[in-house]
């Protein structure tokens, strides 16, 4: 896949999406991702293409990063995915969870309205949204919702940042998982379910009725092995550290733990390019036993110091 490169302040970053790996693949990407850097430079995709765009007024040295996974089998979800993707560029730049909560609320509702004025038998579409959200000056914000995922990566450890919206966690939520059974139904397994989407709405709080609004998990709603993880929080990035939002297509497979263990030695790489690019490759030459068909979108993040920083995106 061709890429480009130009100058950032502070971080790498390394994005890219695909089909799919190996020999059996779905028709179309469904996935979708977005890079705001330093400069207001946007990348996302539009029709499976790239796409760039420099944004007006965007505050110097403010980036957003943002990975969606949409809903294929409720149909729509390429654009249910590319409007948000497309939608995001249309939000200000945010430095605390409040303000960036009430922009995503208002985006939820407006595209909620719009597919459903199309009056389609087939239910509302659906895309997960994993987002970091870094002001120049400030914590960075998670904001999350599905079952995409945040992880840090280091050559000692793999640790997932976020909480999965899947039935799983509904069950831990309810005291009928404990931790050992919700870490074997999620990160041990993978079941292409999901309890609350973009757009789609939410079965968290009740499994029996789909509401519209979203809900964010939290220190009252989880239980207390997950309570140090909320979904919309300020979160530290560490310069020892390798940051990967990616779609579920890399843990879609009969043993996913094994292959997320791979990630430290896949991760040790000089750049956040050399690192995306082992990672997808690690997926065509050596993918995980019981790989399933599906779309494959990461971004990958490394803080530097001001005399290394760049962003490399295809093109």
């Amino acid at each position: 896949m061709p890429k480009g490169a130009h100058k950032d302040r502070r971080f790498e970053v390394a994005a890219a999406s695909r089909i799919g790996a190996g020999p059996h693949q779905r028709l179309e990407n469904q996935d979708n991702f977005l890079v705001i850097d330093g400069t207001g430079r946007a990348t996302y995709l539009r029709d499976g293409r790239t796409q760039s765009a420099q944004l007006a007024h965007w505050p110097q040295g403010h980036r957003r990063l943002a990975v969606m996974d949409g809903m294929g089998g409720h149909g729509h979800g390429r654009e249910a995915a590319e409007s948000v993707a497309a939608g995001l560029l249309a939000i200000p730049a945010c430095a605390d969870i409040p303000t960036l909560t009430r922009h995503l609320d208002s985006l939820h509702h407006t595209l909620q309205a719009r597919f459903d004025a199309l009056m389609e038998a087939a239910p509302r579409p659906g895309t997960t949204l994993t987002m970091l959200e870094i002001p120049p000056s400030g914590p960075p914000l998670l904001w999350h919702a599905g079952d995409s995922r945040l992880y840090e990566i280091t050559p000692q450890a793999v640790s997932c940042l976020s909480v999965d919206h899947v039935p799983a966690t509904v069950l831990a939520i309810g005291g009928l998982l404990d931790e050992e059974a919700w870490r074997h139904h999620v990160h041990g397994s993978h079941a292409p379910q999901i309890a609350q989407a973009f757009i789609l709405g939410n079965t968290l709080l009740d499994p029996a009725r789909l509401d519209d609004g979203l809900v964010a998990l939290d220190g009252n709603t989880l239980p207390p092995w997950l309570r140090a993880l909320p979904d919309r929080r300020a979160v530290t990035l560490r310069p020892d550290a390798t940051y990967l939002l990616a779609t579920d297509g890399f843990w879609s497979c009969r043993d996913p733990a094994e292959f997320v263990a791979r990630w430290p030695r896949l991760f040790a790489q000089d750049s956040a390019q050399a690192c995306l690019d082992a990672l997808f490759g690690e997926m065509e030459t050596h993918p995980p036993l019981g790989l399933q068909p599906d779309n494959l979108t990461a971004i990958v993040l490394r803080v530097h110091g001001a005399a290394r920083d760049e962003t490399a995106l295809p093109q």
